[in-house]
């Protein structure tokens, strides 16, 4: 009859162990439009690759930028910060974790006592090696304190410490993803404020042959001193454009010098020119509830809704009584040398039951910022996914406005060729003076560094666009996943 009683007790035990008072989870709704706008190229469909797939090895086409990647995800030191921070963090869930087991120590320990005279001991002649002393030696293995979770309030702070862990790794991925992203836009840039340099030097030149004929001019009574002054007023502002666009190529240096964390080398490949930075065609952009699994933002923030969902459970276990455990196996004597024998050995069980009482609105205070934490990391969540929608749905936008204005100032740039060609044709024929010539070279001039800020533009998009769908992590492409309806109709 008692081992019945025994084995009812402790199943009873382990039902009780197998309590969860965390909510449900359900994830929240991101509030987000079903498609995107401007999506033009796919019409909505699921795409057959996802983004994330795409490795960036075969995204990034340039062998100077991979080389400069390569050497980022080594040393940036961002990235080292973030590595140290998942190690951290999967500490503290170790340490959180290991709460859910008994700490079991072995220990020994050996007591001399001697009383005074006055207690009333009496001890016979010759005990021991000196009269009056009293000694005890004792072995023990067990654990102490052992809190025996019945409504789940450490798993719950075990599940959040795992969440915690979780949201830490995938930090680490979106910072990836944003350190490839950052460097490549930052690389795109010292592209191109190297070709605005170089058009202002090749502008330079010409302009300094214009000078020097219209100064030939001049002293022979051929061009009045307005069109001289015009001519060298437009030298030198081509003058202030070379030593702006000079800082801004050292500038950018500095800037990829940091991202990658290390002095450049002076080996990597020579770059390719702007606009053969990327692979070429648009990226599969797929349905707007991708992002709920490509983003790694996104992902970090569940998790930490999910965490603060466990800690709600943790604080509602806090209103229910609290068993522990001490229990040990050992020997005790008063004499060392029978310490190890069968007579010697001892052993104790000492249940320990805590109910609270009057906690003074501890526990509920507790239970109140559970909540009120969990409510701000689904708002929290809710922000995340729209804050990823737009930046997506403005990638879109800017790829196809500036595909368009790419078009456009091309053109605009091949009509302001044609117009300083025929004023200069005009000026040389007599038939209007040289101040035409100079408005449409000043305005040929701004065309060009408008086209090359417009086209660098379009190829940082381009990276934008890769990283706001989840791309970046993975250095080689996944194998395509056909989907089976498409396997079932090439069968």
């Amino acid at each position: 009859m008692l081992r019945k009683a025994s084995s009812f007790g402790l199943s009873s035990l382990f039902l009780l162990a197998s309590c969860n008072l965390a909510p449900d989870y359900h994830r929240p709704d991101g509030k987000i439009s079903a498609k995107y706008p401007a999506d033009t190229s796919s019409q909505n469909q699921k795409a057959l690759r996802k983004v994330t797939d795409l490795g960036w090895e075969d995204f990034f086409t340039d062998p100077r930028l991979k080389r400069l990647i390569e050497l980022t995800l080594t040393n940036n030191r961002d990235l080292a910060s973030q590595m140290a921070a998942i190690v951290e963090a999967r500490g503290q869930y170790q340490v959180q974790n290991a709460a859910l087991f008994p700490q079991i120590s072995v220990g020994g320990n050996g007591m001399y006592n001697s009383p005074s005279d006055a207690a009333g001991f009496s001890f016979a002649p010759g005990q021991g090696e000196k009269a009056g002393m009293i000694r005890f030696y004792q072995t023990s293995i067990g654990f102490s304190a052992y809190e025996i979770d019945l409504w789940g309030r450490i798993r719950n702070l075990t599940r959040n410490e795992k969440e915690l862990t979780l949201s830490a790794a995938e930090n680490l991925r979106n910072l990836w993803i944003t350190t490839v992203s950052q460097l490549a836009e930052t690389y795109i840039q010292w592209l191109s404020d190297k070709k605005l340099l170089d058009l202002a030097q090749r502008t330079y030149k010409t302009r300094e042959a214009t000078l020097k004929l219209t100064q030939l001019n001049y002293d022979h009574g051929q061009a009045n001193a307005l069109t001289l002054a015009q001519v060298q007023s437009q030298l030198e502002q081509t003058s202030s454009d070379i030593a702006q666009q000079t800082r801004a190529v050292a500038i950018d240096e500095h800037a990829l010098q940091l991202i990658v964390g290390r002095p450049l080398p002076d080996d990597l490949p020579p770059p390719a020119p702007m606009g053969q930075q990327t692979m070429i065609g648009d990226l599969p952009e797929g349905l707007p509830s991708d992002l709920l699994l490509q983003r790694p933002d996104i992902q970090a923030a569940e998790h930490n809704l999910k965490g603060a969902n466990a800690v709600i459970g943790a604080a509602r276990a806090a209103f229910f009584p609290k068993v522990s455990l001490t229990a040990s196996e050992g020997t005790s004597s008063l004499q060392f040398r029978k310490l190890f024998s069968n007579i010697a050995q001892t052993w104790s069980v000492s249940p320990n039951i805590s109910i609270p009482l009057l906690t003074w609105g501890q526990n509920t205070g507790n239970l109140r910022s559970a909540k009120a934490r969990a409510q701000a990391a689904a708002v929290q969540y809710q922000k995340t996914v729209q804050t990823a929608f737009k930046e997506v749905s403005d990638a879109l936008t800017a790829r196809e406005t500036y595909k368009t204005q790419d078009t456009h100032m091309s053109s605009l740039v091949g009509q302001s060729k044609k117009a300083y060609d025929l004023a200069y044709m005009r000026f040389r024929a007599g038939i209007d003076d040289y101040l035409t010539t100079l408005v449409q070279e000043r305005q040929l001039y701004q065309d060009q560094q408008s086209q090359i800020i417009v086209q660098a533009a379009r190829f940082q998009n381009m990276v934008t666009l890769y990283r706001a769908l989840g791309g970046g992590w993975s250095r080689k492409t996944e194998p395509q996943q056909v989907p089976k309806t498409v396997l079932k109709v090439a069968q």
